[in-house]
């Protein structure tokens, strides 16, 4: 057995174990409807309507935001707003927007990629509304360094309400399932799906790097390694750099496929459609690729989620409410760009009719080579900025959870740098199924105590957008 498999073996118990505790996957009349997916859409479709569809809205204005229109020299933070954004991207545009998206094409139809979309514009509202409380609720040391996210307003939801041990309970919770979070999702998951592409452009099973995951693995810790150690500042800047490079050069070369198939694209959109809402679908298949798409549409963008607020917290600015704005552009690239133009890649291949055997990012390779022989070779590079990006990000919000449980303790920040690049060399030696049960599990389980927390700070919110979009004019240059 080779080190690889002896380390699948140990994990793959662990995974299920965790997976088995949250009950994200309990079946409603028959179907498998997660519960955790109705949670998700409900506050994402709730925010939207309770804000005033937000998301459509002013969505003109949160560029005109990032731009820095409405900046101050004296604004209080870390970071500024692009890095921030850049940071929160960096955590979201992974390697679910290529591995993931196959996933939700091969198993749920081509019918997903719609449910997607809408998960991304509905996920908006969500995002806004994380990224604002984040920013209203954070602490700001004596030093400057800012300490923000769902932990601090879910605390102060409860609180409001006379339930401050209870807010203490979720917002413990919290902090505990991001750092489980950083560890599967924004970790293994990514140093498991690089190591799988690389491996693919080499002769997969006949590759030299067969059964040697664990390599590839210390290869990826060592970089991350570099970067971690300088903190917060470190990662924001390399995240701001990597970010616009890996989206320009996956979106670069997702539009040269599909340009080359340009005849197909009508079809492509046809398939889509149908499959989501046609009743000749069939209603099995029209709820499968709903759930699938929302599903994989929630662990890529993480609308619902919260860990965004914790990048969003940093940002330079004494209006949490123009962050909230800043922050809503997130799924829309994300989910409603990025994934979608996977996934008329794959669509337009036609790869997933045959994708017995592929998983996750593989089937996307093999979408894109279809096109073009040695592209492939270009995916590789973007998956592996993709997954190191993810892993910068989600390593800084699963250093505040542990903060926010053990306080500024350096031992423990170094004991969680050593054990998170440890992680790191487990995913690239570790079975994609394993994975994916410890990922979704520490993620959605996020989700309750934040989405509670959205619910109780709504009114609150909506009087800060109100207050405003008042004074605008004030807040100008």
């Amino acid at each position: 057995m080779s080190i690889d498999q002896q380390i699948d073996e140990a994990f793959k118990p662990i995974a299920k174990a965790i997976s088995d505790t949250i009950f994200y996957a309990e079946p409603i009349t028959g179907y498998d409807i997660k519960l955790i997916l109705v949670w998700l859409v409900l506050i994402s479709l709730f925010l939207t309507i309770y804000l005033g569809f937000i998301n459509l809205r002013y969505f003109k204005h949160s560029i005109n935001i990032l731009r820095g229109k409405y900046d101050k020299k004296n604004d209080k933070g870390q970071i500024n707003r692009f890095q921030a954004l850049a940071t929160s991207l960096s955590g979201t545009v992974g390697l679910g927007n290529i591995g993931g998206v196959a996933v939700a094409v091969s198993t749920g139809g081509p019918g997903a990629l719609f449910w997607m979309a809408m998960m991304g514009l509905f996920g908006m509202s969500a995002k806004f509304a994380e990224a604002a409380l984040g920013v209203k609720y954070r602490v700001i040391a004596d030093d400057g360094q800012v300490s923000g996210g769902p932990m601090y307003y879910i605390k102060a939801a409860f609180e409001n309400i006379g339930m401050a041990k209870m807010g203490a309970f979720f917002a413990f919770l919290f902090a505990v399932c991001i750092v489980g979070g950083a560890v599967g999702a924004g970790n293994m998951f990514q140093s498991n799906q690089a190591f799988q592409q690389v491996l693919n452009v080499t002769g997969g099973e006949e590759s030299v790097l067969a059964g040697k995951g664990w390599m590839f693995g210390i290869f990826l810790a060592v970089l991350v390694g570099a970067v971690i150690i300088g903190g917060l500042k470190s990662i924001a800047a390399a995240a701001s750099k990597i970010v616009p490079l890996m989206g320009a050069i996956y979106l670069v070369a997702g539009l040269v496929v599909i340009a080359m198939n340009a005849s197909a694209i009508p079809a492509g959109f046809a398939t889509i459609f149908e499959t989501a809402l046609t009743p000749e679908a069939g209603f099995g298949a029209v709820l499968g690729a709903l759930l699938i798409g929302v599903q994989r549409a929630a662990f890529s963008n993480e609308a619902g989620i919260g860990s965004a607020a914790i990048p969003h917290s940093a940002a330079k600015t004494n209006d949490h409410v123009s962050q909230g704005f800043v922050a809503m552009l997130g799924p829309f690239i994300d989910t409603i760009v990025i994934c979608m133009v996977t996934g008329l890649v794959i669509v337009m291949s036609g790869v997933y009719e045959g994708s017995d055997g592929m998983e996750g990012v593989t089937l996307t390779s093999s979408a894109f080579e279809s096109a073009i022989p040695w592209f492939p070779y270009v995916l590789t590079l973007t998956v592996f900025l993709f997954a190191f990006s993810t892993m910068i990000a989600w390593f800084y919000y699963g250093l505040k959870g542990l903060q926010y449980l053990v306080g500024n303790c350096k031992f423990s920040e170094n004991a969680y740098k050593i054990a998170f690049c440890l992680f790191i060399i487990v995913g690239a030696s570790t079975k994609l199924g394993s994975i994916i049960d410890f990922s979704d599990a520490m993620i959605f389980a996020m989700a309750i105590p934040n989405v509670l927390a959205l619910y109780l700070l709504a009114p609150e919110l909506k009087l800060d957008i109100k207050k405003y979009l008042q004074n605008i004019d004030k807040i100008k240059k």
